[in-house]
Parts: C-alpha cells; sequence; structure tokens
C-alpha cells in the first residue's frame, strides 16, 4: 500500500503542487578549531521543570567540554538560571 501511495502521489499534478520541501537548502559546514586546553571551549545547557529536592533545587546546570566531551551536573534553583546567564553572557557583568 505504501508503494501505491507513493506512485500516486508522485503522478498527482496538484499532490506535487502544494508539496511542502520539509528540508533547508544545505550549505557547506565549517569545521570547528579542535581546542588546546580542556575547559577552555565549553557548552552549557539549563535543564528546568524539575520537581523540587529537599535542598529546593529545581534545575540542572549542564556545562560540557568540547575538547574531552565530560560533563558536570550542577543542581540549581531555576530563579538562578537566568542570573547564570545573564553573567556569563559578558565577561564585564562576572563579579555582579
Amino acid at each position: 500500500m505504501k508503494r501505491d501511495v507513493a506512485t500516486f502521489v508522485a503522478r498527482c499534478l496538484i499532490c506535487q503542487q502544494v508539496k511542502i520541501e520539509h528540508q533547508r537548502a544545505s550549505v557547506l559546514l565549517q569545521q570547528l578549531d579542535i581546542p588546546v586546553w580542556k575547559w577552555d571551549e565549553i557548552s552549557m545547557d539549563f535543564v528546568t521543570g524539575l520537581p523540587q529536592t529537599q535542598r529546593r533545587h529545581d534545575a540542572i546546570w549542564v556545562v560540557v567540554d568540547r575538547l574531552t566531551k565530560s560533563a558536570q551536573f550542577l543542581p540549581i534553583r531555576k530563579d538562578y538560571s537566568a542570573q547564570v546567564q545573564y553573567c556569563l553572557s559578558s565577561p564585564d557583568r562576572r563579579s555582579e
């Protein structure tokens, strides 16, 4: 049946006219430089929407080293995640 549907859609003029392209046009990928030192380049994310612990943590701050792929999982409170993002967005704000 799958083959019959594919054949019908391929031959149907209206189906071809309204067919939506789901993929973006591909571009050449840029290779990332390999970091020289551990923890020199990191990626991070926040996992929120978790149940609250006894210490009132309800989020996890995930920090991953790009070189070694080692990860740190830090329990935080959801209201702290905005402050962490603000402080890390600019080197001038780290002491605030």
